[in-house]
Parts: structure tokens; sequence; C-alpha cells
């Protein structure tokens, strides 16, 4: 078998081989040849999956913003119902005082003109 290399512009050279040799040879270079293709196509896939890594990472981090800011508003609402629930008693107990004292007064205002009638009566 003979085997043509062109090393350089204008060096044309050629070797006789064997064909075993030669046959050698042709399967080391095509297996190299797919090697760099399989290669090529690990490094694409490669690729791909750091991207959809990144993805994934990117929609983690954003749901963590939700978790948080839901967390958040349930803290707020939490204050919110407890505030409105103080409010709510302090209420009560103000509402309780006036009627007490409105009674007061009643009862009171009640007394005074009963003294009053039995002062002018007498």
């Amino acid at each position: 078998m003979i085997l043509n290399l062109n090393v350089g512009y204008s060096q044309d050279t050629t070797i006789e081989l064997e064909y075993k040799i030669a046959r050698l040879i042709i399967e080391d270079l095509t297996t190299g040849d797919q090697a760099k293709e399989e290669l090529s196509f690990t490094q694409e896939q490669f690729g791909l999956l750091n991207q959809k890594i990144s993805l994934k990472d990117s929609i983690i981090f954003k749901q963590s913003l939700k978790i948080n800011n839901y967390e958040d508003i349930m803290g707020t609402r939490s204050k919110q119902l407890k505030l409105s629930k103080d409010l709510s008693t302090q209420l009560q107990l103000d509402l309780k005082k006036q009627k007490a004292k409105t009674k007061l007064f009643q009862l009171g205002g009640t007394t005074v003109l009963v003294g009053a009638v039995v002062l002018i009566v007498l």
C-alpha cells in the first residue's frame, strides 16, 4: 500500500507501508476522528447541562424569594390580627366603663333630684 503525505506547500512525500501497518494507521486515524467528534458532542451536552442547571438555580432562587415574601406577608397579617384583637378588647373595656359612668350619673342625678324635692317639700 502506498501512503501519500502532503507535509508542506510544495513537498509531496510518498511512503510505502505494509498492508497491516497501513490498516492500523487508518484505524487509528478513524478512531481519533470519532473520539474528536464524541468529545465535541460531550462538550456540547455539558454546556447544555450547565445552562439547565443555571435555569433551575434561577427558578429555585425566585421561589425562595416568593416564599420569603409570603412569610413576611403572613407575619404582617398576624401582627394586624393581634392588633385588631387588642383594639377590640380595649374598645369593649372602654364601652363597659362608659356604661358604668352613664348609670352612675343617672343614679346620681336621680338622687340629687329626689334630695332637692325633699328639701323643697320640707
